[in-house]
């Protein structure tokens, strides 16, 4: 075995993680998968789950030894036998290898009894989830860990009493039993027990390990049918009044979303039961696991306060992961390197689900606002990465998650959608889906079918918007003599200086003196010139994004540029106006306007924006200059002015969450005596705040918020408020979180180094939380010493995989900090980074940094 050669050697002796070459064998051999798997999930957090995994499968070739991927070690590989006999396996570093003299052409069946990992299992006190995306599920169980290769998966559980279990199959009546122990001497009662509770769920329609899961432990489930399908909702959340405040939208929701998916492309939904669970401190805002989708407990039961962008939200996260029903489920990818496509049908899709949902939403601006700007946070840094990127081992794989797959994707893909006609387009997604139905497409495929449909060179245009990163700059080219435009032209060209040209559609506002005028120009080259303009007269400005819909870092003329920053709320068309927010952004970040002119102007603004998505974006674009582009003067001799405006802001506003914007708002940037003192008493609940309901999580953040600014009695409010808190939970994430906000800097410092353990790092969310106050501006610069320890972490971070979104560990880390020493950190450890650093990780710390270069004047 050890002598092979070729792919043979690959596979005998893989290394570590899913090596391409391991996957691209195994799915070249291996036919009509099936998994039957067996565990046992003790009470106690301690003890580890045990069980059996059965693999029955068709292999083609047999000449060689078969792999599968398990990363908990050779000592929890209790046997492996094959057919019903014994084997002796070997076993590499995350791998098991059985040997080819054990294996026959034609049906085989592997047994492998185990103790399984932790790692992916997220274990908690009274539950556990198992999360196996990317490629996590060999950290806990023995499998074929690649997209690629589907499996039919029947699971038996055995379990504690008193909980529930809930997976992708249905589950068969729950079989419980009591045990009697004898006396222990004559005349002694018998005594009385529980035994564990089992249950299987029956085998599912083919899915990849990573849409594989289950959830045990302490749930209470919500029943409700809808169009003749049965919803059950999972739940730990012990406020009655709040599940009932929720859980009519959320089963409607998810019927809407179905219904809708199923029309559009015409394939009825393929996996049975629809259940959902609603996980506290969840690592994302969904998983679409096949008949049972995970989400943050807190996207779905929102609070009486909850704005308009959370219920948008909350609709968005539930048609997203619906959608990956039939984009990532029914059709999956083939390798993590086409990842994008089952996260940009899905998001894609959700803004089509969605609209009907808030006729009172302009949603051309909820587009915008939603992949605009974070798509921008990445593809104007220089550590921008292409939406499809190359991948030789999955466990690299976490890192290609990003706002690009995510926000810059859906882009791409309304204007792929705009190039061959909507009803074109839908035509041709449908002929995808019938085509590779339960099985693995790639981006190829999809070009192959929609190609087809069009003249443009689809491969072509693929290669610029798909495969090459970053942005286009368009600059505005305009003259005016006499009060008339003599030449109005538009030019684009590539940061990186590779000659790319990025073919899309302006959609230009161009604002006369008679009101604004929309015009269309197709920019196909480097330079376009729009002749129809020559001779109108002088505009006030001109927007080439005016429509919302082009994409690229937008160079304004100095006409424009002068006029928007001081007039944008004097613009009356909505979309418009989101548009010149984004674009002076991005102004601002150039050093185009000065940080005090755009916070002047933003304060300005929202005190008359109609808009509640516009209004939460500015003030959100508020908030960040106050603490990264505002020197600390600046900030002083504003602040008393920027809380009188949001208070008023607060006091003006009708709904509850209107009013939570607001408060928000004012909470972020709050420093004045007075204002600390109200919010103090707001906290107390000796001061309400008219109109305003608060629940416990906001209570939480305020006091988090009070304890930050050193306020009198800090430590004090944060003891008191934990006791407050009545869900475990939510108690739980709160005393995780404080020492992070402790005044006694030792405290803090012993929370961070606590990080070093990955237990440590297990809850996401809760550790993000806590590395946002650690770096909270106000916190810099005692916290500037955590910062090399935190980029040394980030590579361990990337391999252990318990933080999923590496960007997410440097943004916290680095949001904090806008000085040039803090730069100078950052930019010392780039310049000495390590032989074989991943290129992807560098990448991360130049688009999480770029914004604190920018601040120093770097």
């Amino acid at each position: 075995m050890l002598t092979a050669t070729g792919a043979g050697a690959q596979t005998a002796t893989p290394g570590p993680g899913i090596p391409l070459e391991v996957a691209t064998r195994r799915a070249a051999i291996i036919r009509d998968l099936r998994y039957e798997l067996s565990l046992s999930v003790p009470r106690d957090q301690k003890q580890p789950l045990t069980g059996t995994m059965t693999a029955r499968f068709q292999l083609s070739d047999a000449s060689q030894p078969l792999v599968f991927d398990f990363a908990p070690g050779a000592d929890k590989v209790a046997s492996v036998s094959v057919g019903g006999t014994p084997v002796r396996h070997t076993y590499v570093t995350d791998h098991i290898v059985v040997p080819a003299t054990a294996l026959t052409v034609g049906v085989n069946e592997i047994r492998i009894a185990f103790t399984a990992g932790d790692a992916s299992l997220n274990r908690n006190p009274d539950f556990l989830y198992a999360l196996f995306v990317p490629a996590r599920a060999h950290l806990a169980i023995p499998v074929f860990d690649q997209p690629d290769l589907k499996a039919r998966w029947t699971l038996t559980l055995t379990y504690p009493p008193g909980w529930t279990a809930v997976s992708n199959g249905a589950g068969s009546e729950e079989m419980v039993c009591l045990q009697i122990s004898d006396p222990g001497r004559p005349g002694d009662p018998a005594t009385r027990s529980a035994c564990p509770s089992m249950r299987t769920f029956a085998e599912t329609e083919p899915l990849s390990t990573y849409l594989f899961s289950f959830v045990v432990g302490d749930f209470k489930v919500e029943t409700a049918t809808r169009n003749g399908r049965t919803f059950n909702f999972f739940h730990r959340e012990t406020d009655a009044a709040k599940v009932a405040r929720n859980k009519d939208a959320l089963f409607d929701l998810h019927a809407r979303a179905l219904a809708f998916m199923e029309e559009y492309t015409g394939i009825p939904y393929a996996f049975g039961k629809f259940d959902f669970v609603a996980i506290p401190a969840f690592q994302f805002g969904g998983m679409e696991h096949a008949g049972k989708v995970l989400y943050n407990a807190s996207s779905l039961l929102l609070d009486e306060s909850a704005t308009q962008n959370q219920f948008l939200g909350r609709a968005s996260v539930i048609s997203h992961e619906t959608a990956h029903m039939w984009f990532g489920d029914l059709v999956t990818m083939r390798w993590f390197n086409d990842v994008w496509m089952k996260e940009v049908f899905a998001n894609f899709m959700a803004a089509k689900i969605v609209n009907p949902s808030f006729p009172e939403v302009n949603h051309d601006l909820r587009f915008l606002l939603a992949h605009y700007p974070a798509a921008y946070e990445v593809d104007r840094t220089a550590g921008a990465n292409p939406i499809r990127q190359p991948l030789d081992n999955l466990n690299e794989a976490g890192s290609l998650y990003g706002a690009i797959i995510y926000q810059k994707a859906p882009v791409m893909m309304r204007h792929l959608e705009a190039l061959l006609g909507a009803e074109s387009f839908r035509d041709g997604l449908r002929e995808y889906l019938n085509a590779h139905k339960l099985a693995n497409a790639t981006w190829s495929d999809l070009i192959e079918v929609l190609d087809r449909r069009t003249p443009v060179d689809l491969a072509a245009w693929s290669r610029v918007w798909v495969e090459s990163a970053g942005r286009p700059v368009i600059t505005t080219e305009l003259d005016v003599k006499d009060g008339r435009i003599t030449s109005l032209a538009f030019s684009q060209t590539d940061p990186q200086n590779r000659g790319l040209v990025w073919p899309q559609q302006l959609r230009v506002t161009l604002a006369l003196p008679d009101g604004p005028r929309p015009i269309e120009v197709a920019l196909n080259g480097a330079r376009t010139v729009v002749t129809e303009a020559a001779g109108l007269p002088a505009p006030l400005y001109v927007l080439p994004n005016g429509g919302g819909w082009a994409y690229g870092g937008f160079v304004l003329d100095r006409t424009s540029r002068e006029y928007l920053a001081r007039n944008v709320s004097a613009i009356p068309d909505v979309l418009t106006r989101g548009a010149v927010w984004v674009t002076l952004w991005d102004t601002l970040l150039d050093r185009g306007v000065p940080a005090t002119t755009f916070v002047d102007t933003a304060l300005k603004a929202v005190a008359v924006e109609p808009d509640e998505q516009s209004r939460a974006r500015v003030l959100g674009y508020m908030s960040n200059a106050w603490w990264r582009f505002l020197t600390p003067a600046e900030r002083t001799s504003r602040v008393a002015a920027a809380e009188a405006t949001l208070r008023a802001g607060l006091d003006r506003a009708t709904t509850g969450g209107q009013k939570s914007t607001w408060f928000g708002a004012l909470r972020r940037i709050s420093a004045t005596p007075d204002t600390l003192a109200w919010l103090t008493r707001v906290w107390e609940k000796t001061e309400a705040v008219p109109g305003l309901t608060l629940a416990e999580a906001d209570y939480s953040g305020l006091a988090m918020d009070l304890a930050v600014r050193d306020v009198p009695r800090a430590a004090e409010i944060l003891t008191a408020q934990l006791a407050r808190i009545e869900n475990p939970d939510r108690k739980a994430r709160f005393a995780f979180i404080m020492p992070a906000l402790s005044g006694d800097a030792a405290v803090r410092e012993r929370w961070f180094l606590s990080l070093k353990d990955v237990a440590n790092r297990r809850r996401e969310p809760w550790v993000l939380d806590g590395l946002d106050y650690l770096h909270h501006p106000l916190r810099a610069a005692q916290s500037a010493k955590y910062l090399r320890p935190s980029l040394d972490l980030l590579w361990e971070i990337q391999k252990t995989g318990d933080i999923f979104f590496p960007k997410r560990w440097m943004d916290a880390t680095l949001g904090g900090y806008a000085s040039g020493d803090a730069a100078g950190d950052v930019r010392r450890f780039l310049a000495t980074l390590p032989a074989g650093y991943p290129a992807r990780l560098r990448n991360i710390i130049l688009s999480s940094a770029d914004e604190l270069f920018r601040a120093a004047g770097q």
